[in-house]
């Protein structure tokens, strides 16, 4: 029997309509470890988001146009539907449910690995209906013998000379923060955020160098819960200095069952509903954003120096990455995944590299036309012929975290491909000059982006840009840039100084090519008049954009001119950390002036 099927027959044993398969751990990061992987295990679609619904009768998978065609490939559809989401005719999960469930009927899901807002918002769409809730299922570890284990990996120290500000200095301003919401106790549960505030690292998720763990403050003090066995004698002393109280990751369990008479903050999209629903019964809530999303996301000067430092370091590696292509896809027989390879070595060089940022995308021709594809041993594709080769990856390094993609002209290529390159970097260019009045958000400069792509008809199936975490996420609101809210997306937020959001427009024709350019910028201050303060942005990011794929007749005079000094920028920079002379005399060439 496929697993499909016997996870439906469990249901109708337990007389269970539907059973709900997030992609999220305890804290809904975005990227999780393997422990939580369950989504892809049971349905087979390895993408970083989507949200599987079991119904006693079928099986369906809810995921974003960065998706559909990967989800396509990997999904079984006799066992697995696809429902592409915001498509016409396609029912959200909540219309869904709503649709398939009868008064009465029983729906269950893992209240540790679903946020507050989801079930709120799920309860909201039955529209009076009175649809039970089971908690208490455990099919997943029945259906997953070999699952693995939860990590162990030591938590280390962010010293203050890549923090620039202490822990005790981050404490007092989100206890300023609640006072001024009028809370007695916060419960903090984002991981991102806790490794921020207590300057720790780990790596207890791919990609991130976060650990699990909770966060509890009060006005009299701050409680840790962690895997004990992750502290070393130097974290063990740096909590006891800080007066960190420190208890086993799962105790916070029972412990907001004792709490009461509080009035305790939490951030309904990131406290899980198992931990609210203990906490409500007992104490005063307010719902609000961790007001520590914010506070992180403006970036203090020694992260923005450190940050630029971070961005020389990955330039070079990504310079001497192209330049390899370029001058090897010929004669080395090279695939994706051995381009994939040779990057990381090159970032591997570079002193104080810890892990790639994200999963490297590395895909050519047709491959690329799928937003965020990832190279298998079965799917990996010679780069050979005529083509363009799209690179999106970063780096974590001790400086700062990095977001970079290039798309790599390999022989020649169309007029068309030459076309659409041309105008991805037009809307580069343009959302990089962008000067505004303060209080914008990413909303109001989508269009300065998405405007010449829309020019031709065209689109992509995602926002043009997101907040950059220090050593942190390579996704993190609360900024970022969209032409419209998505509600599962918080970027929405006004742009302030020192802000960091990635620029990174495309064009995608499906089954033949993609084309991505994208580069971290930094918010900053570009004057003051009688209408008001504004900002503008500094392009962190210092790698070469392909002159061999840019039709020249298709850029004004403006537009050469950014790309130059861009490229005069670049070279400046690299020539001195660049020390083969043949790579250097290359990068002489490729940041010519057009």
């Amino acid at each position: 029997m496929n697993l499909m099927e016997t996870f439906e027959q469990k249901l109708k044993n337990e007389n269970i309509k539907a059973y709900i398969v997030p992609t999220s751990d305890y804290h809904q990061s975005e990227y999780i470890s393997d422990y939580f992987k369950t989504r892809a295990y049971l349905s087979g679609f390895t993408g970083s988001a989507g949200t599987l619904v079991i119904t006693d009768s079928d099986a369906r998978l809810w995921t974003d146009g960065r998706y559909f065609l990967q989800a396509e490939k990997e999904l079984d559809g006799k066992y697995v539907s696809l429902m592409r989401m915001g498509q016409k005719n396609i029912p959200t999960i909540f219309e869904f449910l709503d649709n398939v469930l009868k008064d009465g009927d029983t729906i269950a899901f893992d209240p540790k690995v679903v946020s507050t807002n989801f079930v709120k918002e799920m309860v909201r769409s039955f529209k009076g209906k009175n649809v039970n809730f089971r908690t208490d299922l455990d099919f997943i570890d029945l259906l997953w013998p070999n699952r693995p284990q939860l990590p162990k990996d030591k938590i280390y120290l962010l010293a203050n000379f890549f923090a620039g500000k202490t822990y005790q200095e981050k404490l007092s301003e989100v206890r300023k923060k609640l006072t001024n919401l009028k809370v007695t106790d916060f419960l903090l549960t984002a991981l991102e955020d806790i490794a921020w505030l207590l300057n720790l690292r780990g790596n207890d998720v791919l990609y991130t160098p976060v650990f699990l763990s909770y966060l509890y403050i009060n006005d009299k003090e701050v409680t840790l819960y962690v895997n004990k066995s992750k502290l070393g004698f130097d974290v063990v002393k740096y909590l006891n200095e800080n007066n960190i109280k420190v208890k086993d990751y799962y105790a916070i369990y029972s412990d907001v069952k004792k709490i009461n008479n509080r009035t305790i903050l939490i951030d309904p999209d990131k406290v899980n509903y198992e931990l609210y629903q203990s906490l409500k019964a007992n104490n005063a809530i307010v719902l609000n954003q961790n007001p520590t999303l914010a506070l992180k996301a403006v970036k203090n000067e020694i992260e923005i120096k450190n940050t630029k430092l971070a961005h020389i370091k990955d330039g070079v590696a990504v310079t001497k990455f192209i330049y390899y292509v370029k001058h090897n896809y010929k004669k080395d027989s090279l695939t994706e995944l051995k381009a994939s390879d040779y990057l990381l070595r090159c970032r591997e060089e570079q002193k104080g590299f810890l892990e790639p940022s994200f999963n490297t995308i590395c895909g050519f021709k047709a491959n690329a036309s799928m937003l965020h594809y990832s190279a298998t041993i079965e799917t990996d594709t010679d780069i050979n012929g005529d083509g363009l080769l799209l690179v999106d990856s970063g780096g974590q390094y001790l400086e700062g975290t990095t977001d970079i993609t290039r798309t790599i002209a390999i022989g020649n290529i169309s007029e068309e491909e030459r076309k659409h390159f041309t105008t991805v970097l037009k809307s580069v260019i343009a959302l990089s000059k962008a000067i505004f009045l303060e209080g914008c958000t990413g909303q109001n400069l989508d269009i300065l982006a998405r405007g010449p792509i829309w020019n031709l008809l065209l689109d992509y199936r995602c926002g043009t840009g997101h907040g950059v975490g220090h050593i942190l996420s390579v996704h993190e609101g609360p900024n970022g840039f969209r032409w419209k809210k998505v509600s599962e997306r918080n970027d929405s937020a006004t742009l302030e100084n020192g802000m960091i959001t990635t620029n990174e427009p495309g064009i995608y024709i499906d089954n033949k090519y993609g084309i991505r350019i994208e580069n971290e910028m930094l918010c900053v201050s570009k004057g003051e008049s009688e209408y008001g303060k504004f900002l503008g942005f500094e392009t962190l990011t210092l790698c070469p954009i392909d002159l061999d794929a840019i039709d020249e007749n298709l850029l004004t005079k403006d537009e050469k001119e950014w790309l130059n000094n861009y490229h005069q920028t670049v070279f400046n920079t690299l020539k001195e950390y660049i020390k083969e002379e043949e790579i250097l005399q290359w990068l002489t060439f490729v940041t010519r002036r057009i």
